[in-house]
């Protein structure tokens, strides 16, 4: 009997060991999550494949956090140690930056110096009120470049649920991002389109240096079309992607097919056009009013052959941003912000990874795109709110518009297109017509091909302070900020991006929130269930093992 006994311990104990020899050798996970939020997208693999020598990952999420964020430090765990275990060359640590409490204005200068902004957290426990500095950041290092890497996705009007989702959900997107930026080896090319008034780089240049992380930028004049019309062409096709940003001049039949050629041949797009004449600044005059005119770009034939047709109207939109006016002369004067009903606020729509999860937009003097039935995919990234409305041209813009309400009920023909992708095997617009003029190597039809059309130049457009370029999507007026640089951004990694890592951006994850109120009313009960209920039941076993050891020992 107990040599029985004795070779069942040693066979369990071998069979212990075995396992643990194996396990070592053999690493197994099962997510059994139904959103399958462990598991790491193919895209995202694949980059992080690429590393052959150390990546350093430095968080700064540690020590003290509020809740919210130590959730979010606990996702952010999870998705390094799958990164880790999917390539060893990949390293996290978590650092507290403000654990040194006598350095700690030093370090907060030094951390915001390199664009670290930190996350100011109100927080309220047991009816105290208290304010927290938190850097929702990770630093990625690979050789001598480092990226930054934005933890916490804000939205304008989330709740903090949702703020937690918005981030968790990006979690996988921001660092691949990152490994991406890192382990670029050759750069796609985009050119900037010159020669038509288009937007001075000053006005582009946040945008075109967020471009260069991961591009190689070149400008192109269309204006030597006349001369050379050949080489312009020639010089474009070594570019992947045209980049045409608010152009105000009108587009020759000579250019417009310079460009046909370029998009038939298999370059990508990406047009901001705005097809009304107006500027907030023309407003700034004694009478506070100007007049909005439609602006001839000689682009409509062009654009209808792609199924798309941008109407020469203004959107008034009471989902809106603000302006700030001053009222009141001299030192006297105040500065409020106030409705402008001509700069929409444009929610994500969520339809498609270009737009999925992004901030809200801000449009400037938009018009509206229709789409047309013809043999082309077409997406709208961004439309009109439902409480919106269209204007013809000419019109009076004037400041007086803020001095009564909107009549409500003349907002009904909302939710109108004012961004779209297009997606399709391009023919020529010249098809079938007298070309003007003659190219080699000149197509009627193409291969697959995406082309997005916005109709607001402004959207691209960043602000200036002191004749220095701000970030786009900031407004230096209200200090809000919209999602304008990451939804253009991801316009262009669609259009160029082959890997599928934007379509990372569709993953959904639902993070299961504690409710803050019940937690507060319920906390006395479970505070029992969980320390106490365990004691009465150890007392209870206590008490069944005495009363058995009284009853077999004491006959």
């Amino acid at each position: 009997m107990k040599n029985t006994i004795l070779r069942n311990i040693m066979l369990g104990l071998g069979l212990f060991i075995l396992l643990n020899l194996l396990a070592s050798f053999f690493y197994l996970r099962f997510d059994l999550t139904e959103d399958k939020r462990f598991t790491l997208s193919e895209a995202t693999e694949t980059v992080i494949q690429q590393f052959e020598t150390p990546v350093i990952i430095d968080v700064l999420l540690e020590g003290e956090l509020p809740a919210e964020f130590q959730r979010l430090k606990v996702e952010t765990e999870q998705l390094l140690e799958n990164f880790s275990n999917k390539n060893s060359n990949i390293k996290y640590n978590f650092d507290d930056p403000m654990e040194d409490a006598s350095q700690a204005e030093a370090t907060l200068a030094q951390l915001q110096s390199i664009g670290l902004t930190p996350a100011n957290v109100t927080t309220e426990n047991e009816g105290k009120v208290s304010q927290e500095l938190v850097f929702p950041w990770a630093m990625v290092t690979h050789n001598d470049k480092t990226v930054k890497v934005a933890l916490l996705k804000n939205k304008l009007g989330t709740s903090s649920e949702d703020r937690i989702n918005n981030s968790v959900q990006n979690l996988e997107y921001a660092f691949a991002d990152a490994f991406t930026k890192l382990g670029i080896k050759e750069k796609k090319r985009i050119a900037v389109i010159k020669g038509n008034g288009e937007l001075a780089d000053i006005y582009l240049a946040d945008i075109l240096g967020s471009l260069r992380e991961y591009y190689n930028l070149g400008a192109i004049t269309l204006d030597s079309v006349e001369r050379n019309p050949q080489n312009v062409l020639d010089q474009l096709k070594t570019y992947d992607l045209a980049l045409i940003a608010k152009p105000t001049v009108a587009f020759t039949e000579d250019e417009k097919y310079i460009l046909d050629q370029f998009i038939v041949n298999g370059g990508k797009s990406l047009w901001l056009v705005d097809p009304v004449a107006m500027e907030l600044d023309s407003l700034f005059n004694e009478k506070g009013e100007a007049l909005a005119l439609a602006r001839n770009l000689n682009l409509n034939t062009f654009f209808f052959k792609y199924g798309v047709r941008i109407n020469p109207v203004l959107v008034n939109d009471l989902y809106f941003s603000q302006i700030v006016l001053a009222t009141g002369e001299g030192n006297s004067a105040d500065y409020n912000p106030l409705p402008w009903y001509y700069n929409p606020m444009v929610l994500s729509k969520n339809n498609h990874p270009i737009n999925t999860n992004t901030e809200a937009l801000r449009f400037q003097f938009t018009s509206t795109i229709d789409t047309l039935n013809n043999e082309y995919k077409k997406t709208i990234l961004a439309q009109s709110s439902p409480l919106s409305r269209t204007e013809t041209l000419p019109k009076i813009i004037s400041f007086n518009i803020l001095n009564s309400p909107p009549d409500k009920e003349q907002y009904t023909n909302g939710n109108k297109p004012l961004a779209v992708l297009i997606e399709g095997a391009f023919s020529s617009a010249f098809l079938n017509r007298v070309k003007p003029i003659t190219l080699e190597g000149s197509k009627e039809i193409g291969p697959e091909n995406k082309m997005i059309v916005i109709a607001d130049g402004d959207l691209i457009a960043n602000q200036l302070r002191n004749n220095r370029p701000l970030e786009l999507g900031y407004d230096k007026w209200t200090n809000n900020f919209y999602g304008n640089k990451e939804f253009l951004l991801n316009c262009a990694n669609y259009l160029l991006d082959d890997s599928g890592l934007i379509n990372i951006r569709n993953k959904s994850v639902a993070i299961p929130m504690l409710d803050g109120e019940k937690i507060a009313s319920q906390k006395s009960r479970w505070q029992f269930i969980a320390i106490g209920v365990p004691l009465v039941f150890v007392l209870l076993l206590s008490l069944l093992f005495s009363i058995r050891r009284k009853r077999r020992f004491g006959q």
